[in-house]
């Protein structure tokens, strides 16, 4: 199965492989009935900080989790689209201050401690991730702690996916990665070729 598309997909699978700011800014994602809502209820939320390791499974999510991370998730959005110059309209954030933003995420950061930890990989030296916690706060809060160093590192590239319906942000992994997924690669070539093919009776006429 590719996790890459959206459609028939669940939520926490897509884009798997992108950090955890990346993949809670994409709990917003679109298919070809339109742009979806996936943390609608505290259970939804509850599932995703599981399958990015946030939490244990019996952690309690309350409503006022779901609204921390709805919130903070709004606020990484209208950053990232700050930081790639993201104007698709679909994909437009529910906060437009860019000052309410950072507070946002800056305030979510702070109401927890950073517990990244040093890790040794053969001869390697690695970041070991935060272990799962009981507290959805906390889990959060290492979410926007992630988000700061991701929207500020020199070497990482975040990438709007413009393919056609797509609302998805990516990490640029590879100098010739221009979309999220295979799906949305495939379905942006084939418009490219639609419109090449079929041109707008007020198109100019492309060059022979």
């Amino acid at each position: 199965m590719d996790v890459g598309s959206v459609e028939d997909v669940p939520t926490v699978l897509v884009l798997p492989c992108e950090p955890r700011p990346v993949r809670l800014m994409n709990t917003v994602w679109a298919d070809r009935h339109g742009v979806h809502e996936a943390l609608t209820v505290p259970a939804d939320l509850a599932r995703w900080l599981t399958a990015t390791c946030l939490t244990h499974p019996e952690s309690t999510v309350t409503a006022t989790d779901l609204h921390t991370a709805i919130t903070l998730r709004d606020a990484l959005r209208r950053l990232a689209a700050l930081k790639t110059q993201d104007t698709r309209p679909a994909a437009r954030s529910a906060i437009h201050d860019i000052d309410a933003a950072v507070h946002v995420v800056n305030q979510t950061a702070a109401t927890g401690p950073c517990r990244d930890t040093l890790d040794v990989l053969g001869d390697r030296l690695r970041l070991r991730p935060t272990a799962p916690t009981a507290d959805p706060a906390i889990a959060l809060a290492t979410v926007a702690a992630e988000a700061i160093a991701l929207l500020t590192a020199p070497d990482l590239i975040l990438n709007a996916c413009h393919a056609p319906g797509c609302v998805l942000y990516f990490i640029k992994d590879h100098p010739r990665r221009e979309w999220c997924s295979t799906a949305c690669g495939n379905r942006a070539r084939a418009a490219r070729h639609y419109r090449r093919h079929h041109p707008t009776p007020n198109s100019a006429t492309e060059a022979p």
